[in-house]
């Protein structure tokens, strides 16, 4: 089994990642140093590459931006919720669907706080190029962990320990406020309604992001951002302090 990756960045983290294990490169006809520069990237990994036309490259596509790079990629590995019991910081997604939004809070969580996604495999954006595309390759590098049912999965992580912080913009606290050195999972809503009411009821608090009052949300990506910096920050404050 393949899958397909779009994209000059995408096909280069793929070829970094997955090594020989990619099953083929496609790249457009025509002068392209960018375009070069992975054909050189696959001969050395032993990955074969083919020049083919715009045309056939966007029949691939069917509409996500491919930039003239294409990979036959190996399919992504899934985590099981019972590999997750170590980590410090997992991200959890509440039917998140837009692809695009997906893929950028996957980049966030790699490039931040290098932590597990979580999702419910029902209602949920597919692991799919656009979504790919969206991460810029940071997908290749993902700790990812899909589930029948993500009230159960929190609730699991609850009874291990975990803090589980819902993100929502009526909430009495802050974000800053918890202590996030502590093993955490942070909770991000869908695009349109946020939290689910059964999600909120599995998380051990709520917890908002600090706002001018104007709007009461922000885009999911943009959120899991802030949150996602706001743990590494409390994460260097308490390696600062003890090295003191």
């Amino acid at each position: 089994m393949s899958r397909l990756v779009l994209g000059i960045n995408c096909v280069r983290e793929a070829l970094r990642a997955h090594q020989g294990r990619v099953s083929r490169v496609l790249l457009e006809r025509g002068e392209s140093p960018a375009l070069a520069g992975l054909e050189r990237m696959a001969s050395s990994a032993n990955v074969r590459s083919e020049r083919v036309t715009r045309e056939h490259l966007d029949r691939l596509a069917r509409g996500v931006l491919h930039q003239g790079a294409a990979a036959e990629a190996p399919e992504l590995p899934l985590l099981a919720l019972s590999e997750l019991a170590e980590r410090p910081l997992i991200l959890a997604l509440d039917e998140l669907q837009d692809p695009h939004n997906f893929g950028a809070v996957v980049r966030s969580a790699v490039a931040i706080a290098d932590a597990p996604v979580l999702w419910p495999e029902h209602a949920s954006a597919p692991l799919s190029p656009a979504m790919f595309r969206s991460s810029a390759g940071a997908i290749e590098h993902a700790h990812l962990v899909r589930v029948g049912s993500l009230r159960g999965a929190l609730g699991e992580l609850a009874s291990q320990g975990f803090q589980v912080l819902g993100l929502d913009g009526n909430a009495e606290r802050s974000l800053h406020e918890f202590n996030l050195t502590l093993p955490t999972v942070l909770v991000l809503g869908s695009e349109g309604s946020g939290l689910r009411r059964g999600i909120k009821g599995a998380t051990t608090a709520l917890a908002r992001l600090p706002m001018t009052g104007r709007f009461d949300s922000l885009n999911a990506s943009t959120a899991a951002a802030i949150a996602l910096y706001e743990w590494k920050r409390q994460q260097l404050g308490a390696t600062a302090g003890m090295s003191v």
